[in-house]
Formats: C-alpha cells, structure tokens, sequence
C-alpha cells in the first residue's frame, strides 16, 4: 500500500508539474493574435452601410466580421464542412486526428490534415509554407492556446476575417462582396457553398480564373451537405444548377472625397461613419459620371444634397471619375472656390424685398446702365426694357440684379452671406463691389449650398456637416426674413425646367461664370438643397457651358433619381403675400434710386428712421389673450407722404402723421418698413407675441 500511495503521488506531482509547466510555457510564448488586427479602414453610410473600403498596409482587402451579420446558413455549412464538432472540442479533434492518422498509415502521405477550424485559425496567424507532421504538431499546440483565450464565436470571426479567398482578398465579406456584389448576410445557396470551399485552394479554386474548378468544389460541398443533412437534395440540385460567375467586382468605392476627409480627420480608427446617404449616393454619382462623358472629356462634375434642417450632408459627389486622370478626379470640386454666376442673385432680391424696396410685381429697368464706370450687360447681351422683378429674377437679368445691389448695398450683401457662414473670397485689399452680384467673388459649391439652405429652411442656414459627431457653430441669426425668404421661393418655383424635364416642384437658379468656366444650378424643396457644378477642374473654358443647359438638367435628373421625395416648399408665412401691381401702395409700383427719386429741390431733412418699435424688440401685445393690442408706430425724419408695409403689406395709416398703430395677424416676428416720398426707406424687424 505504501508503495501505491507513493506512485500516486509522483503521478500527481509530476502531472501538476506538467501541468505548471505547460501553463508557463503557454504564457511565455502566447500565439500571436494580434496578427487579425491589422484590417481595412472601412467608411459607412448613415445606416452603416459601407460606402468604401481601403486595403491594408500590405495590400490586402480585410474586412471583419460579425457573426450577427452572416448567413446564418453559411455559418452551419461552413461548419459541417471544416469541422464539424467545433463546438464541443478543445482546440483538437480526437476523431478527426486518429482519421488522419490511420489515412497517414495506409497511404504513407497526409490524405487529410484533421484540422479544425481553430487549428487553421493558428495556421492564418503563423503561416507556414511546409506541410508536414510537425507543422500539424505546432498548430495543435496553438490551437490549445487559442481556445484557452477566446470563446469559440470569437474563434469563428477571427477565422472568417483572415480565411484566403483568392487574389488579395481575405474573410467572407470581402469574398462576398468581390465575387457577388453584396455583404454576407443573405447569400444564396450556391454562393455560401462556393464561399465554403474556397479557403481550401483559394487560387486553384478563383471564379475568375478557374471557373470550372470553383464550380466542382462548389458542387461537392453541396453535395457534403446533403449526406450531412444540412440541406436536402432538391435544393442541392437546384443549387448546382446555378453558373458561376466570373467576374470580380470592385469594392464599393462610394464617397470618395468625403472618405478620404474621414481618414484624414480620424488616421486612427478602422471603421468611420459618415452622414451620407448611401442609395442616394450611388444614384447622384451614377448622373455626375453620365453627365460628365456627355459634356467632354476634361469636364467634371460635382454635387452635394444636404438636408436644410439639420446641415447633413446626404450626398456629395467630389468629381465625376476619381480616378480618372482627365479629369483631374482625385480633386474635390466641391470645396474648390470658383465664381459663383447668378447664384448669389437671390440673396440680392431677398434683401430688396426685405428693405420693403421692391415687391414681386414691381417694375424695374432693364436697359444698359452705368454705375460710376461698371457697366453690366445681360448674358444673351440683349435687354428687355421694364419688367417686374419677378421676370427679372426669373429670367435671371443682371441689369436690375445691380440696380437692387446699388440700392442695398454690396456690404450689406457681404454681411448678409457672413450670417449664413460664408464669406466670398475677394481679391486681396479689395472691398466689395457690385459686381459680387454678377460672380465677382470667389465661393464653393459646399458654401453655396449652405447658404441656400436659408432660402429652404425659413431664413435660418444650417451649417454643413458630414461627420455625426460633428457640431458646427450655430448661426444666429438669420440670413433674411421668413417673409423675404418666401417671397424669393415664390418667384424661384416658377423657373422653368430645363427642356425635356418635368416640373419637380422645386425652386432653383442656375449661374454661369465669366468666360463659359463654371455652370451652377442650386435649387431646393422643402427639406433638401441640391447643387451641381459643371466644369474643367483647370479652369479652363467650354464654349456653350452654360447653367440653364449644363447645370440645370443635371439637377433635375440627380433630384429625380435620389430616389427622395419632393418635400412641398413651406407655406406662405403671416404678413407674406403676392400683390398685383394695382394693390401695391404708388411708391412700390416702380422701382427708382434714390438718386432718381428725389425730385427738385432735394430734401434737406434726414432719411426717415423708426425709432418705434427699435429694430430686434420684443414686443407683448397681448395676442394670447382676448385684448390684444395694437403695436405703436413712429419715426423721425424723411419727406411726407410716408407709406407703411408690415411683412410686405401697406399698413392702413396716415401718410401724412410720423406716428400710428398697427394690429398684426398673429404672434412671431414682423418686418416693418417706412417709405417716404423721396423713395428714402427704413425697416426694423420685432417679435411680437
């Protein structure tokens, strides 16, 4: 008994001790699992769509994987096939290594490895070029290891994010996506069976070389599968009946200019998520690449949709071909600062109408003129003499845009624009001019879409942003009344499209620089801004490109085909009407300077100012109430008759008395403007409530 008692100790010493050893041994020299952590940076949509990928370090497509977003049928193949008690093993499969062994025997030459699936996984993180008994004896030891540290899910997402497919691509998703075109999680039958035998000779096996070979293997794991019971025979038949492609698709390459600013603002991070749109993306690029071939061959095109709400960014196409050299497609065209054309008119007019200047139907010049030695003239250098303001913005006339912009001055403009976060770039040391309203300052198309989103969104621009996380500055002010801004919609809806088009029930305007260089067209619904350039990123000129006939039907095609609906343009706010010119009070019916509209014996008092209620007040007449009361008006100076507009309406008061009251329709904020008889204007914005 004492000798028994003795060898049962030594034993269990001497396993302890092997026991102690191995486990140091084990921490000593852990398996190398960071070798799965190098991965391609991905960028993905809103939705975590991904919109591109880029390779590794050494070149390889990477991609991870996720278990959850795998076909749930692959996963059971894969299994069946590779190793099918990976679930309940340690690392190594007893049965499968005295099978290999007996093969070994007999046929004095590996006929199969019994490996399992972690032991790949070992041989994916260590590669190794023999094939011999000591390899195996390694990658069972690795194996071992492996198990102690990761759960067999784990297991499983390492080995289908490093698994060879063939070429340069390695894990399922990257397979799936070079050889079928969509991520993993709703493959077919016969594509989870080709992805199952790959691994196994992923260069003998590649579609695009050796498409027989990939369709045996393919058919002999299907058939695997109807001996194991993991499918049954009608559909193995069916499945094999399927060709098999072979063609190797590209990886999505969505976005490129945002993707790049992505990396560029986060080198660290392998997954990075942007506030694109991926359907509408697609669309949008799809239009700029069609465009663009039948424009020319050194023109580009590039467009951003953003949301006018939130300052998202839904959509943004850079340049019509990145990687075409023609082109110069790796340039991002949208935040290059080119002249603007006509684009800026609207802002023009908004603030005339604003300043209570002008009306819709009130009539303007249109005939040569001279500002102190700039001398505008129409694009088609043609006039057409008086026209309302409507037809003038309409027809986009640049005559009376500059009439406007000499009566409410460029600086004003400038300061305007600066609300909305934009501020054009002018030649060094230069003030603003008039011709800022012609193009005569430098903008890019992403600033100029943020400023339209003001003209969308009820006067109050949101700034642009692609990144979720991103928080811009907010602006508080306003770029112009909601009254003015409605007023600018009203006119800019009745465009007309571009020929062959469909009325889409948007507000746009086209814009063409000096020397036929940039094409514009912004326009707006009730929720989305879209702009589109069109041009030679060298800046070169193309006789005939113009906004109307480049520009214009790409934004109608591009709003179309976003696959976003038309949100309706907002409704007329309270106080914003549109008068015929007989209902306009006398002074409005046409629009004269300053300098036209004083008469003989200029008067020597000053300009009219409001002095009640001061500009930005706020203003409790009690509205909510039953006694609601009228608002108090007065002003000093200015020539009798006085005309008072209340958001574009005439106020019925004395045109004779510098005092009066006015009782508005309803709570929120009102511009209230004076006019006297030498045209002279004052206007004051309040919050009433």
């Amino acid at each position: 008994m004492p000798r028994i008692a003795a060898a049962l100790s030594a034993i269990v010493l001497t396993a302890a001790a092997s026991l102690f050893t191995l486990d140091r041994l084990d921490r000593a020299y852990p398996p190398p699992l960071d070798q799965a952590a190098d991965i391609s940076t991905e960028v993905v949509d809103r939705d975590g769509a991904l919109l591109r990928a880029y390779t590794t370090g050494d070149g390889r497509w990477r991609l991870p994987a996720d278990l959850k977003a795998l076909d749930p049928q692959f996963q059971k193949m894969l299994v069946a096939y590779e190793d099918q008690r990976f679930w309940s093993h340690h690392g190594v499969d007893p049965v499968a290594v005295l099978r290999a062994a007996s093969q070994f025997a007999a046929n004095g030459r590996i006929v199969s490895g019994g490996s399992t699936i972690t032991m790949q996984l070992a041989r994916l993180i260590e590669p190794r070029e023999e094939r011999s008994l000591g390899a195996k004896l390694r990658q069972a030891a690795r194996a071992l290891q492996i198990e102690r540290r990761l759960s067999k899910e784990e297991i499983l997402q390492r080995y289908l994010t490093l698994a060879p497919y063939g070429g340069n691509l390695e894990g399922v998703r990257a397979a799936s996506l070079a050889w079928f075109g969509k991520e993993p999680n709703r493959l077919s039958l016969h594509e989870a069976a080709l992805l199952v035998a790959l691994p196994q000779s992923p260069e003998a096996r590649r579609p695009d070389r050796h498409r027989q070979s990939a369709k045996a293997a393919r058919d002999r794991v299907l058939a695997r599968m109807a001996v194991a019971g993991v499918i049954i025979e009608s559909e193995v038949e069916r499945a094999s009946a399927e060709a098999v492609s072979g063609v190797r698709r590209p990886l999505p390459g969505l976005a490129a200019h945002v993707a790049d600013a992505a990396l560029r603002r986060d080198p660290a991070a392998t997954r990075r998520q942007v506030t694109i749109d991926r359907g509408v993306q697609e669309a949008l690029e799809k239009v700029a690449s069609a465009a663009a071939a039948r424009i020319g061959p050194k023109v580009s095109v590039a467009m951003v949709l953003a949301d006018s709400q939130t300052g998202e960014v839904l959509a943004k196409v850079g340049s019509a071909d990145y990687f075409e050299p023609r082109r110069a497609g790796w340039i991002d065209m949208a935040r290059a600062e080119r002249s603007p054309g006509s684009t800026l008119k609207p802002f023009i007019y908004g603030l005339a109408v604003e300043d209570g200047v002008v009306m819709q139907e009130t009539m303007i010049e249109d005939r040569p003129a001279n500002f102190s030695g700039y001398r505008p003239k129409n694009f088609d250098m043609g006039y057409q003499g008086d026209v309302t303001i409507r037809q003038a913005l309409q027809l986009s006339l640049n005559v009376p845009a500059i009439r406007l912009l000499d009566a409410v001055g460029p600086v004003r403009l400038v300061s305007r624009l600066k609300r909305g976060g934009v501020v054009p770039a002018l030649p060094r040391g230069e003030t603003p001019g008039l011709a800022i309203g012609l193009g005569g300052a430098g903008v890019t198309l992403e600033q100029l879409v943020q400023l339209y989103t003001g003209l969308a969104n009820g006067g109050r621009v949101s700034p642009l942003r692609s990144f979720p996380d991103e928080k811009p500055a907010a602006l508080p002010d306003a770029i112009l009344s909601r009254q003015a801004v409605w007023q600018v919609a009203d006119m800019l809806s009745g465009v007309a499209p571009p020929q062959g088009a469909p009325r889409l029930g948007i507000a746009y305007k086209t814009g063409t620089s000096y020397g036929f260089r940039d094409a514009w067209s912004v326009g707006y619904d009730g929720r989305h801004v879209l702009g589109v350039w069109v041009g030679r990123p060298d800046g070169g000129s193309v006789p005939g490109l113009t906004g109307y006939l480049a520009a214009a039907p790409i934004l109608f095609e591009a709003f179309s085909k976003s696959g976003l609906g038309i949100e309706p343009l907002p409704r007329a706010p309270a106080g914003a009407v549109r008068l015929s010119r007989t209902e306009l009070p006398f002074s409005l019916r046409r629009f004269a300077p300053p300098e036209q509209a004083l008469v003989a014996g200029a008067p020597t008092e000053p300009a009219p100012e409001i002095v009640f209620p001061p500009a930005g007040a706020r203003v409790d007449l009690g509205l909510a109430g039953d006694g609601a009361m009228p608002l108090a008006l007065k002003l000093n100076g200015g020539r009798a008759p006085f005309r008072w507009l209340a958001n574009g309406r005439p106020v019925p008061v004395s045109a004779r008395r510098r005092t009066g009251s006015w009782t508005p329709d309803g709570a929120g904020f009102s511009t209230l403007t004076v006019i006297d008889a030498a045209g002279r204007a004052d206007s004051v914005r309040v919050f009433v409530e």
